[in-house]
């Protein structure tokens, strides 16, 4: 019937996220052939597949498996070694899941990180490039909106020393709005070392040695004192003692 052959042609089809990131983009492809795609069966995530049965255009190309959904949506997960859908215990931290409440673990259900015909998309990353430009993907570059906000990385960006002065060349970009004028915004930079941040640090050493000398002084007047009190009790028990004796002799002697 005209349903069962639509139901089996969305079953057999296939969509494969392939991204490029030298060049900053990405694109679906959908396959209905599943000799296509059949190299990746079996494979877990991170392996590399030959693309070379997608396509002419493919020859030579190279995918990492980076994840995937299967058609009810359930995302891949790596290091759950099945092809099967799996109930794990999540807490905080788990990918996939996000806690309601402080220290809140729950089941949720997980696919397993090895690729079968059960997969509605495979994610996947050019490794490897091959002869012929895909349209779309390799051909086009789509520049990163925004620049490093480290204060290293924009020193390796620019291939700067720690002398240069980072904040010249942080990278800005212009906001335009029609009927106002434009201006540029740029990230504020982390980690950057500044005269301030020298004299804080300077005074939070300071402070910390002063403090450790204070403890040091509490600490030797506090063993004084101790020993002080120690020797002032020993006398007061020699004391003690001997005038026992001395009564102890003369009550001898009455007798």
């Amino acid at each position: 019937s005209p349903c069962s052959s639509l139901f089996n042609l969305r079953a057999s089809t296939m969509k494969l996220n392939i991204s490029f990131p030298a060049n900053g983009t990405q694109k679906t492809f959908e396959f209905e052939d599943e000799n296509s795609v059949r190299p990746f069966y079996e494979k877990r995530i991170s392996a590399e597949v030959p693309a070379d049965t997608l396509g002419d255009d493919w020859k030579g190309y190279v995918l990492r498996i980076s994840g995937g959904n299967d058609k009810q949506g359930f995302p891949m997960r790596q290091g759950v070694l099945t092809n099967k859908r799996v109930k794990l215990l999540m807490s905080k931290g788990s990918s996939g899941y996000r806690p309601r409440r402080t220290g809140e673990r729950k089941k949720k259900s997980a696919r397993g990180c090895i690729v079968d015909a059960n997969m509605s998309v495979i994610a996947c990353v050019i490794v490897q490039k091959g002869e012929k430009e895909i349209a779309g993907l390799t051909d086009t570059t789509r520049p990163r909106r925004l620049g490093p906000k480290r204060a290293n990385n924009i020193r390796k960006l620019f291939n700067l020393t720690k002398e240069d002065d980072v904040r010249k060349f942080v990278i800005r970009r212009k906001i335009e709005k029609e009927g106002k004028k434009s201006y540029t915004k740029a990230p504020r930079i982390q980690r950057l070392i500044t005269p301030e941040r020298l004299q804080r640090k300077r005074s939070e050493l300071a402070a910390k040695r002063a403090n450790r000398k204070h403890q040091q002084e509490m600490a030797a007047e506090y063993s004084q004192m101790l020993a002080k009190l120690q020797k002032e009790r020993a006398a007061a028990r020699a004391a003690l003692h001997q005038k026992r004796r001395v009564s102890s002799r003369k009550s001898e002697s009455k007798a």
